[in-house]
Formats: structure tokens, sequence, C-alpha cells
């Protein structure tokens, strides 16, 4: 089993994993809060751009750890198979659509108030989570960004398990995954240090980060 000391370490690896990126400008986008310091690494090792992709789990009725699927910026959902078996029935399903997308309003006007999301399009874009577990936020982040015509759609995680892998297959162009074990928990499992990141961190991870011009 792999385990990461930090998700600095975590990212690094994952950097040297996408080295022959460096020098092609990629934009290499974070699902916040905790892949955010993790892209910010990785775009400045492979030279490119950092933005965040803005999606949301849907959590199950009575277990919000739980995910049942996924929705993205544009209202987009995913739902996994076992959705309806957790309980989730179709006026559940869009109350929970809409707390999220309410959630995803508020974290793009905090995040990123200055300046329009930076366009995937004709990129090599990399999306970066610190792991997968049922792969829900990641799926939505792929849609969302396949639809906006990236040259290239890389996924690139430090661990996730081998079914959420199967459950990625064709989503992406390239998944890029240090570990797969089958003996999986949860992601903090893989990380001898993995705190909470909180949203102060997210602005300040975004602050520094230098816009490509907008055209």
């Amino acid at each position: 089993m792999m385990l990461f000391a930090n998700r600095n370490e975590a990212a690094q690896k994952l950097a040297d994993a996408l080295i022959e990126y460096r020098g092609k400008n990629p934009l290499v986008l974070a699902i916040p809060r905790g892949a955010v310091p993790m892209a910010k690494l990785i775009a400045e090792q492979l030279q490119g751009d950092m933005d965040v992709v803005l999606v949301r789990k849907l959590r199950a009725p009575g277990n919000p750890e739980f995910a049942i699927g996924s929705v993205d910026e544009s209202g987009w959902v995913y739902l996994t198979e076992y959705a309806d078996r957790a309980g989730a029935n179709a006026q559940y399903l869009e109350q929970e659509k809409t707390a999220q997308l309410e959630t995803i309003r508020q974290r793009r006007a905090q995040y990123t108030p200055m300046h329009p999301s930076v366009d995937p399009t004709g990129r090599i874009v990399i999306v970066v989570d610190d792991g997968l577990a049922t792969g829900s936020t990641m799926i939505a982040a792929l849609h969302a960004l396949r639809n906006r015509n990236p040259a290239e759609l890389i996924c690139a995680v430090p661990v996730a398990p081998p079914e959420t892998l199967k459950r990625l297959h064709g989503k992406a162009d390239r998944i890029v995954c240090l570990s797969s074990p089958e003996d999986f928990y949860a992601v903090g499992q893989f990380y001898r240090d993995f705190p909470q990141v909180d949203d102060n961190e997210v602005i300040a991870c975004l602050a520094g980060v230098k816009r490509p011009a907008v055209s």
C-alpha cells in the first residue's frame, strides 16, 4: 500500500508522473477543497495555469458522508446505480441538487470574485483530486469539462480503488493514479497527515495564482 506523508508529497509524485506535460501550458483544475493546494503545486511544476472546477456530491438521505451522485456547475447530474436503494426519490434528489448548486454558486463567488473561470477549450486539462472513493465528483467534473472541448482531458489522483477506476473508464482521455489498492475504506487512510483544507486556504491559493490573459 502506498502511503503519502501529506498532500504536498502526493502532489509532487503526481507532478513527476505528469512531467511530459511540462512546457505544454496545461490547465490544472482542482476539485475543492482538498485538491486546491495540490493543483497549485502541480501547475507550478508543469509551468501551467491553475483554477478550480466546481462540482458537489449528492448526499444520501440521512447519511451526508455517503455520495449517491454529483452535480456540476451547469446543473448536470450524475447518479450512481445505488441511488434509489439509498432512498433517494425524485423529490429528494431535486432538493439536494438545488442545495448543492447553491453551494457551488457561493463558492464561485467566494473563490473567484475578480475573474471568470479559465476557459479549458483547446487546452490540455488535468483534473486533480486528493483521492477518489466513489468517484462521483470526478465523473461530474470530467463531464463538465468534456463539454468544453479540451484538447486532452486527464484525470490525476494519488489513490482510488479499482472499481472506481473502472467507473471512470472512458470519461477521460487518460487516467493517472499512483495507487489502486483493493483494501480501500477512505481516502484519508493513505495519508499520514490529512487535515481538512478550509475556504481561507483555498482563497489564499487562488489569490497567489497568476491568471492567463482573457482574450
